[in-house]
């Protein structure tokens, strides 16, 4: 569950007093248009997008515009504008006309959960308003947060030194930052990032000004709905894929997914919160899609996530991956029976795939479940390799890309040598 820009960005902020730059929807008037031109000179039009669409900017779907005739021209024109943006082709129903904010700094800053702290991180740099994967590890800080704590004055403070802030911009950041870790911890949120902050002058102050957002929520944490947000925000285009999975929600446990590269050669069965956090950063592009089957789902389920995952994609994959931390209540053999069951019945019906079969799990009746699935891989003639749960996920997720990038360049030859179909 995710959200992109002012318009429904701006509401968390106001929650906890963020300063935000004032904008209108595409509903405006000419006369509103026109106040607010004559308010702030120029007028930032941006297309609205359901869930969260970043790099609208890069894409040219951004215009800056100081009179009323540019302002309805840009929003003809973005109003429906369709975006690739990932893997997938979106469309948006909308658009926001946001005051242009002078601006002597621009700032980046995002509080998410990380995989490798096991506790939330802050981002921060001086040099927002870009791709911040392209900055130099000397002007970019990532700093741990202890959730008990909190978000405080002096991290803020030392990061924004290392980043060579210049010294006049920090007060003010320190001032106003720690009111999104109120926002995160309160609301349900996994990642709040807002780029840019631009920082203005009025009158004698600064102040930083939120001029885009980005959220997700943790769709199982009540918290989000005090927000009082419309459900219809969180909607995307389905994928038939995505559809499928979908109607299995009704049943005990978790079955989401969100398609992500449908040209990806890894399969990745993800299970919890954290293996989902961890694979998708890890995997990146080759992963055809991120998901979180935990909650101890029956093998009934799984059984059927399995088919329609095998459906859609095993003859197209490199790796299968079964990726999760140590499980308090999910019954490994129960899940891993689920899948290489559908596994043996599906190439029972379609033939033998190649490909090569990767398990890094941990949790109740662990052994038993790796052993049922050795059993059907044995028999299929499928190569694999099982890590328990004292190896490092990152580690598994790891060895899975490596074994994907060897099984293009040598590994299926060598399997079909062995094992001709």
């Amino acid at each position: 569950m995710q959200i992109s820009g002012l318009r429904y960005g701006s509401k968390l902020l106001e929650l906890v007093e963020f300063p935000v730059a004032e904008f209108i929807t595409g509903g405006a008037t000419n006369d509103e248009i026109q106040n607010m031109l004559t308010k702030y000179g120029k007028l930032v039009v941006k297309p609205s997008f359901s869930g969260g669409v970043g790099k609208k900017g890069k894409a040219g779907l951004v215009r800056i515009v100081d009179n009323v005739t540019d302002a309805l021209q840009a929003k003809e024109e973005l109003y429906f504008a369709t975006h690739q943006y990932g893997s997938k082709t979106v469309k948006a129903n909308g658009v926001t006309f946001e005051a242009f904010i002078p601006s002597e700094l621009e700032v980046y800053f995002s509080i998410a959960a990380s995989t490798v702290y096991r506790k939330p991180i802050f981002t921060i740099t001086p040099f927002g308003g870009v791709d911040i994967e392209s900055l130099p590890a000397g002007k970019i800080k990532v700093t741990d947060i202890d959730p008990f704590i909190g978000l405080k004055s002096f991290d803020l403070t030392n990061a924004l030194n290392d980043t060579g802030c210049p010294e006049e911009y920090i007060s003010t950041l320190v001032q106003h930052l720690p009111k999104l870790w109120d926002l995160y911890d309160n609301y349900g949120l996994t990642t709040i990032e807002i780029n840019p902050i631009r920082i203005t002058r009025q009158g004698n102050k600064l102040v930083p000004m939120a001029c885009d957002v980005k959220a997700s929520f943790d769709e199982n944490n009540p918290a989000w709905k005090r927000l009082m947000l419309p459900q219809t925000i969180f909607q995307t285009d389905v994928t038939p894929f995505e559809n499928e999975i979908n109607q299995l929600r009704t049943y005990q446990g978790q079955s989401d997914v969100l398609e992500m590269n449908p040209k990806g050669t890894i399969i990745p069965f993800m299970f919890g919160g954290g293996a989902t956090s961890a694979a998708t950063e890890t995997l990146g592009s080759s992963a055809i899609f991120a998901s979180d089957f935990g909650g101890n789902p029956p093998y009934e389920k799984m059984y059927d996530i399995a088919n329609i995952v095998f459906k859609h994609w095993l003859d197209k994959a490199n790796v299968l991956l079964l990726i999760g931390g140590k499980a308090n209540n999910t019954d490994i053999y129960v899940t891993f029976k689920g899948v290489f069951d559908a596994l043996r019945d599906h190439m029972a019906t379609k033939g033998r795939k190649p490909i090569y079969v990767v398990i890094g799990r941990g949790g109740p009746n662990l052994i038993k479940g790796m052993f049922y699935a050795k059993g059907i891989l044995d028999t299929l003639k499928l190569p694999y390799r099982m890590f328990g749960y004292d190896t490092s996920m990152i580690k598994v997720l790891e060895y899975a890309k490596k074994i994907d990038d060897w099984w293009d360049t040598a590994g299926k030859t060598e399997y079909l040598k062995k094992y001709p179909n």
